[in-house]
C-alpha cells in the first residue's frame, strides 16, 4: 500500500526511513545506491547555487540571469543573513537552469531553487560542514513529492504554479524540519503550512519562458519553506491535514483556467510589459 502523509506521520523517526522502505520495496534497488544516487544529486545542487551565484551571464530569453548574483553581492541592510542566503541560493539554481546548465528538478526545473535553496542555505547558515546529513531530508523531500504526485501531476500546466513552486515549498519544509531534529509529525505538518499558503497561484510565465517571475518566485518561496519549518518546530499545527490540503490543492488546479497554467496566456504575462517585452524577443530571434 502507498504511503500517504498521514502515515508519514506515524513513522518512526526519522521520516526519511519510510520513505527509503517504500521506495526499496518498489524498486528493488539496493539501499546504498539509492543512496548513492541521492548524494550525487546534492552535489549537483551544491554545484549549481555556486555556479548561479557566481555568473552574471544572460538566460537564454535574456531577461533574467544576474539577480541571484546581485542580491548575494548587495549589502544587507536588513542584516538578515539566511533570508539574504536562501533566496540567492534559491535563484541561483534557477537562473542557472533559465541558462541551460545542470540542475536537479525538484520536483521540477521551473521549481528547482526551492528545495536547495532552503535546504543548502540553512545548512550553510548553521555552518554545518558534515553533507551526509542532508541525505535523509532530500530523501523525505522526494517522498512528500511522490505522495503528492499520486493525486494530482505536478505541472504548471495541470495544476498552476501551486503544483510546482507549492510542492517544492513542502518538500523543503518537511525536508529542514528532519535537517533539524524535527519529529515526522512535525515534518508533515511543515508540508501542511507550506502547502496550504501556495493554493491558487497560477502559473503565468512571461512569453511561457521559465524566468519572469519565476526566478524571483523560487526566491520568496525557498523563504517561505523555511518559515513554515520554523513554524512547526516551534509547535504551530495545522488545522487541515496535510493529506487533505493536498486534496484542496488538486481540486483548485482542476478549477483554474487554462489561461493560468503555463499558457502565457493569462496573470502577469499578458500585462503591456510582458507582451512587449515578448515581442522585442521574437524580433531578436527573427
Amino acid at each position: 500500500m502507498s504511503l500517504t502523509l498521514a502515515d508519514l506521520t506515524r513513522a518512526k523517526a526519522p521520516a526519511s526511513e519510510a520513505v527509503l522502505a517504500e521506495e526499496l520495496a518498489e524498486t528493488g534497488l539496493e539501499r546504498d545506491f539509492l543512496l548513492g544516487v541521492i548524494r550525487e544529486r546534492i552535489r549537483v545542487m551544491r554545484r549549481s547555487v555556486e555556479r548561479g551565484l557566481a555568473s552574471r551571464a544572460p538566460s537564454q530569453a535574456g531577461m533574467v540571469g544576474w539577480n541571484a548574483a546581485t542580491l548575494w553581492e548587495a549589502p544587507d541592510p536588513l542584516r538578515a543573513p539566511l533570508l539574504k542566503r536562501v533566496q540567492a541560493y534559491a535563484m541561483a539554481v534557477n537562473e542557472e537552469n533559465a541558462r541551460m546548465g545542470r540542475i536537479v528538478a525538484a520536483p521540477t526545473a521551473g521549481s528547482a531553487g526551492t528545495l536547495p535553496g532552503a535546504l543548502l542555505g540553512v545548512f550553510d547558515h548553521l555552518g554545518l560542514e558534515d553533507e551526509e546529513k542532508l541525505v535523509g531530508p532530500v530523501v523525505l523531500a522526494g517522498g512528500v513529492a511522490k505522495i503528492i504526485s499520486r493525486t494530482i501531476f505536478i505541472a504548471g500546466a495541470s495544476g498552476g504554479c501551486q503544483a510546482e513552486i507549492g510542492s517544492s515549498a513542502a518538500m523543503a519544509a518537511a525536508a529542514l524540519v528532519e535537517l533539524l531534529g524535527g519529529d515526522p509529525a512535525a515534518a508533515v505538518n511543515a508540508t501542511a503550512l507550506a502547502l496550504q499558503n501556495t493554493l491558487g497561484l497560477v502559473c503565468d510565465p512571461v512569453g511561457g519562458y521559465v524566468e519572469v517571475p519565476c526566478v524571483m518566485r523560487n526566491g520568496f518561496y525557498a523563504v517561505h519553506a523555511v518559515s513554515a519549518a520554523q513554524q512547526a518546530l516551534a509547535g504551530v499545527i495545522s488545522p487541515i491535514p496535510a493529506d487533505e490540503v493536498v486534496l484542496a490543492m488538486a481540486n483548485i488546479g482542476r478549477l483554474l483556467p487554462p489561461e493560468l497554467k503555463e499558457t502565457g496566456e493569462g496573470g502577469l504575462a499578458c500585462t503591456p510589459t510582458a507582451r512587449r517585452l515578448l515581442t522585442e524577443l521574437r524580433s531578436e530571434e527573427d
